[in-house]
């Protein structure tokens, strides 16, 4: 236990650096965000996120764009606690057979127009869960993406530049790789 106590006050902790500061990136990325929803939407973005059966490793990242340093809300952008006041249901992790059901309410529940953004490699073709007996597929096995956001997980930045990606006027979206 002494050899521990030493151990842990000597050494470094085994955590990643944390992101640069850059501020003013940051906030044009996410005005830029706010411009492209209310001009699209005539307000600003409700986004409803869906674990089809991940690791949790994207919900991470996606708990972090609430977080105080990128914090969504003070552009206009908030994540809702129900389907029917959303306008995206950002969906992590590859569709399980459990959840392909409630999956499918949750699309059929969210009004029009409703963006599906499939979040992370799992959630796009299945990842390492692909193959598995308890694993449906991709998002696209169970209900139409309209924009896949590659990594594992992807970065709170790869999910704000993804979401913009999806306001944007243009077919055949696709989020812009690290």
């Amino acid at each position: 236990m002494r050899r521990t106590l030493f151990e842990s006050l000597t050494r470094r902790p085994l955590t990643e650096t944390p992101p640069t500061a850059d501020n003013a990136a940051l906030a044009e990325l996410a005005a830029s965000l706010d411009r492209a929803a209310r001009q699209r939407l005539g307000r600003s973005l409700a986004i409803r996120e869906v674990d089809a059966g991940s690791c949790n490793g994207c919900e991470l990242e996606i708990h972090a764009l609430n977080n105080a340093f990128y914090d969504l809300e003070r552009f206009g952008l908030r994540f809702v606690a129900s389907p029917r006041h959303a306008d995206v249901l950002l969906v992590t992790g590859p569709v399980t057979r459990n959840m392909r059901e409630a999956l499918e309410r949750t699309f059929n529940a969210t009004p029009e127009p409703k963006w599906v953004v499939a979040v992370g490699r799992c959630a796009a073709d299945g990842g390492v869960f692909a193959g598995s007996y308890a694993v449906v597929g991709g998002v696209d096995a169970v209900i139409p993406a309209d924009l896949h956001i590659a990594g594992c997980p992807p970065t709170p930045l790869q999910l704000l530049q993804g979401l913009l990606a999806l306001l944007a006027p243009r077919r055949d979206r696709v989020a812009p790789q690290p």
